[in-house]
C-alpha cells in the first residue's frame, strides 16, 4: 500500500499572510488539526491547531481583552507556521509515512508530486489503515499468538486454517518476546473459537488470546 491510496485529498491549505484567528476558525470549520501552508502555489510550511493556539502576545498578561483581541488579529500564519517541512511522495510506502512521523514526532506530511501538493497523510489517515488491517469492523474468530521465528511457521498456520474452509480477513506480524519467536494476531471467518484453538495451538508456542 503506498500513501497515494490512503491520503487525504483535495488539500486544503491556507496562506501565509492569513491571521491566526482565521486560520484556526476554517480549521474548526473543516474538523482537521493540521494544514500545508502554500504561497504563489509552492509548500511553504504547515501549521497545526496547537501552533495556532499556543500563539498570543508575549505581554498578554498586562493587556485588556480588546488589546489582547487587537494584537492576536495581527499575528499571521506564518509567525507561527513550521517552515521545514517534511513531505513525502505518493509513491512512498504508508509504512515509511509512518515512520517518518513517529521518528520526528509529527502528525501529517504533504504529499507531493514533483513540485505539486497532492494530498496529506495524517495519523488519523493511519488510524484508518491499522484498524482496516487488523480486521476491525470485520466479524470474526481473534487470535493471538507466539509463533517460532523459522521458516514455514506461517505457512503451517495459514494452511490450516484455509484447509477446513476458514477464510483470513485481517493478519499482523510484530515483534515477539525474543528474537527466536514473534507475535502474531490474525482474524478469520467461517469457523467457530473452538475450531479455531484445536487447529492453532498445535502450530504455535502459546495462544496469547483468543475471542469471537
Amino acid at each position: 500500500m503506498l500513501v497515494g491510496d490512503r491520503m487525504s485529498h483535495p488539500v486544503i491549505y491556507i496562506s501565509p499572510e492569513m491571521p491566526i484567528v482565521e486560520a484556526l476558525s476554517l480549521m474548526k470549520k473543516e474538523h482537521i488539526r493540521r494544514t500545508p501552508v502554500v504561497k504563489d502555489g509552492q509548500l511553504v510550511g504547515i501549521v497545526s491547531d496547537k501552533d495556532l493556539l499556543n500563539a498570543s502576545p508575549s505581554q498578554a498578561t498586562a493587556l485588556s481583552v480588546w488589546e489582547m483581541n487587537y494584537l492576536l488579529s495581527k499575528i499571521t500564519v506564518k509567525d507561527v507556521m513550521t517552515k521545514k517541512v517534511l513531505a513525502v511522495s505518493e509513491n512512498t510506502p504508508i509504512e515509511e509515512a509512518a515512520r517518518i512521523m513517529a521518528d520526528n514526532k509529527i502528525g501529517g506530511l504533504p504529499v507531493m508530486r514533483g513540485e505539486e501538493m497532492v494530498g496529506i497523510i495524517t495519523e488519523t489517515d493511519l488510524f484508518k489503515v491499522f484498524l482496516e488491517m487488523m480486521g476491525a469492523r470485520e466479524m470474526g474468530v481473534r487470535v493471538t499468538a507466539i509463533i517460532k521465528e523459522q521458516p514455514g511457521e506461517l505457512a503451517n498456520l495459514t494452511k490450516a486454517i484455509a484447509e477446513v474452509g476458514g477464510n483470513f480477513v485481517a493478519f499482523g506480524q510484530f515483534t515477539g518476546e525474543s528474537p527466536s519467536n514473534r507475535l502474531v494476531t490474525f482474524k478469520v471467518n467461517g469457523l467457530k473459537k473452538e475450531q479455531v484453538q484445536e487447529l492453532v495451538e498445535p502450530l504455535v508456542e502459546r495462544i496469547v488470546d483468543i475471542r469471537s
